[in-house]
């Protein structure tokens, strides 16, 4: 059965044209990963300054893998004498998990 994690980031809009630069710029390496199913950032239209980072995986243990691999690394900067790591664009962060129960495509021809 697969999970979805969704990253609620609070972003301030100043820092929205930040956020947006730097996932486009990523290392794509959530993509590449095991058990990895989709990604989506969905910007706020209207009402909040709330962004939504959708990630969907196989399973549990998948992600789990990516956050203590791939995702640790990405997000801890170059190491020593790589430079400030730069500041963060969102004000806060909150992660919400979710089991997919049941899903439905488009209806084919």
């Amino acid at each position: 059965m697969s999970v979805v994690k969704i990253n609620v980031l609070t972003v301030p809009a100043e820092q929205r044209e930040v956020l947006e630069k730097r996932f486009a710029s990523r290392a794509h390496a959530v993509e590449s990963s095991d058990g990895f199913e989709w990604f989506e950032l969905l910007r706020p239209v209207e009402g909040t300054d709330t962004y939504l980072v959708y990630t969907r995986w196989r399973d549990e243990e998948s992600f789990q893998a990516w956050m203590e691999g791939p995702m640790k690394s990405a997000h801890q900067g170059g190491g020593e004498g790589a430079g400030e790591r730069p500041k963060p664009a969102a004000s806060g962060s909150t992660l919400w998990s979710f089991e997919v129960v049941q899903q439905a495509g488009p209806k084919g021809e």
